[in-house]
């Protein structure tokens, strides 16, 4: 006996909708700024993942990713810091924690998408030939899917404090859209791998931000093997899974205290959330990106050295990021997410990378006793759920960052948003600027150079192959 739909509970098909949009979603229908940032956001996500070589994260994301899908000499994807060949699957695991490791990816309105839609999107176009245009459509289907199955599970306002904030839960819907439409899934299909995404979506939860461990990062990896396997399994075929966002008891009934399903279908094909996508500019937490901008120009500016700093002083501060301990930092995400850790990281070695967070720097004294003369202002706290909310309608916090001088003098300057915020986006030359500092661990030379034109050009390549050729 099957379920029994009430009248009032019969509404738009929102599974169907959203698969049809990716199923039938051409290059063409996208308006040219959207591929225009899909394509930057693309490039930096790559460029972050190569940031991470020779990191002991990126060491274990790849014989993690060996050991998920194997090692092979022909086809499959490129493990990017390595140019070794693994699975899709494996590939996927590996990319999308190596993306997250220095927290430099993007930043949406709920999570880290381009974590998991650039790994995955790269590592199906590379194994299946597909050309650069198709990998652009893809990525572009999902960040608007994601974001929409996202955003219709957000805690409501005034929410305890992380309480149901599931970023890694939902990411799996990042996972799923690149690949069924790299994957050529019709809508059916689509359909099906939203309902395979669903139920292996995990239980929202925080363990990584109560310990403060690096175990967060390869949170992303699970859910990216776990989108392409969901959308292998629907190609592959399956029966009477239908309709994941519609049946009487759906999915976002299971997630979330009081969801927001009109969100599902909101302004899709219309409003084109991959434009409202933040991207960070230095490799820490969101909430740390102004405070970093603003006391880089002033640096930059006023010719300050570091003894000459006495104090600085971070105002508004934003609540759990401003954490110091005299003994050192026990993890790189701990360090990830400490304004003064980064602060005093950004003073110390203007380039930012890897190095900023490498094991040895955690309880170095230098950058201790630098962090220990960072400090909050006076103002009301900022709380990250309230500044999520805000961020999603449009805002971002107001910081002033001040730094006093032992001679006396006094710098200060204010800033809403950095650049990367969706109002403030980097150029096509800051991104490739960037990219080059990002991808040095990895490449060198004429290869960064290569590596770099293609991406930045990446809707002229015939074969996303010879990309994952170039990072051998």
């Amino acid at each position: 006996m099957g379920f029994r739909v009430n009248a009032d509970q019969i509404k738009t098909n929102y599974t169907d909708t959203l698969s049809r949009f990716t199923a039938d979603l051409k290059y063409e229908d996208i308006p040219a700024e959207v591929r225009e940032r899909a394509k930057f956001i693309a490039m930096q996500t790559v460029g972050v993942g190569l940031a991470t070589k020779g990191t002991p994260i990126a060491d274990r994301s790849v014989a993690l990713g060996k050991f998920t899908g194997g090692a092979v000499s022909e086809g499959g994807a490129t493990l990017w810091t390595t140019g070794c060949k693994s699975s899709v699957v494996g590939a996927a695991f590996c990319n999308s924690t190596l993306a997250d490791a220095l927290d430099w990816e993007d930043c949406s309105w709920t999570g880290h998408p381009s974590a998991s839609i650039i790994p995955v999107a790269f590592a199906v176009a590379e194994a299946e030939h597909k050309s650069g245009k198709d990998y652009i459509t893809a990525i572009v289907a999902a960040y608007e899917v994601y974001q929409r199955i996202a955003m219709a599970v957000q805690p409501p306002e005034n929410w305890p404090n992380y309480k149901g904030w599931g970023l890694t839960s939902w990411q799996i819907f990042a996972g799923v859209i690149p690949a069924a439409k790299l994957y050529g899934l019709n809508a059916e299909q689509v359909n099906q791998a939203i309902g395979f995404g669903a139920t292996n979506c995990t239980i929202p939860g925080q363990l990584h931000h109560i310990t403060m461990s690096d175990a967060y990062h390869y949170e992303h990896g699970y859910r990216s093997m776990d989108g392409v396997v969901s959308a292998m399994n629907a190609k592959l075929g399956i029966s009477n899974y239908m309709d994941a966002l519609d049946d009487p008891w759906s999915f976002e009934n299971h997630m979330c205290v009081s969801p927001f399903p009109e969100w599902y279908t909101k302004d899709l094909g219309k409003r084109w959330l991959t434009m409202e996508t933040l991207l960070k500019h230095w490799p820490a937490n969101m909430w740390i990106q102004t405070p970093l901008e603003l006391t880089d120009r002033l640096l930059t500016e006023h010719d300050i050295k570091k003894d000459d700093i006495a104090e600085i002083i971070v105002d508004p501060p934003t609540y759990l990021r401003m954490y110091y301990s005299p003994d050192g930092y026990s993890s790189m995400m701990q360090a990830q997410f400490s304004i003064p850790y980064m602060l005093a990281c950004l003073i110390l070695d203007h380039t930012p990378g890897a190095n900023w967070c490498d094991e040895t720097k955690l309880k170095d004294s230098e950058i201790l006793a630098l962090a220990a003369e960072i400090h909050g202002g006076n103002s009301d706290m900022l709380y990250m759920p309230q500044c999520f909310k805000n961020f999603q309608k449009g805002r971002h916090p107001v910081i002033t960052v001040t730094i006093k001088t032992f001679s006396g003098k006094e710098y200060s300057e204010t800033m809403e948003g950095h650049l990367g915020h969706p109002r403030m986006m980097m150029t096509p030359e800051q991104f490739k600027d960037r990219f080059r500092i990002q991808a040095a661990p990895t490449l060198r030379g004429d290869k960064l150079e290569q590596v770099a034109d293609l991406l930045a050009n990446v809707e002229r390549c015939d074969d996303m192959a010879k990309v994952g050729e170039l990072l051998r």
